[in-house]
């Protein structure tokens, strides 16, 4: 005897509900969720400085050279021209 529609319907339904049943929490939710708020309280131990995006425009040769600085001395080239920067502007300070 074959099935009427809405009984095949039916059993397709119960079979996706059960499958559903099945599966495990996605990590979002239970214990992955720690897992997330000590991410937060750790970025919020890390006192924020704010940083403010700014272009400029280097010659090539120079953005080379800096890169290959950063590389050896094991920092990333923002940390390397700030650095730069303010030993400048305090050599500049002290000549005014």
């Amino acid at each position: 005897m074959a099935l009427k529609s809405t009984d095949m319907a039916k059993n397709m339904a119960k079979k996706l509900d059960g499958s559903l049943k099945s599966e495990s929490l996605p990590d979002r939710f239970g214990q992955a969720s720690k897992v997330q708020s000590n991410k937060r309280e750790r970025a919020a131990e890390i006192p924020a400085s704010k940083l403010v995006p700014v272009s400029y425009r280097l010659p090539a040769e120079l953005v080379s050279r800096l890169r290959e600085q950063a590389v050896s001395k094991d920092q990333g080239i923002n940390q390397l021209v700030a650095t730069a920067l303010s030993e400048w502007l305090t050599t500049q300070a002290k000549k005014s």
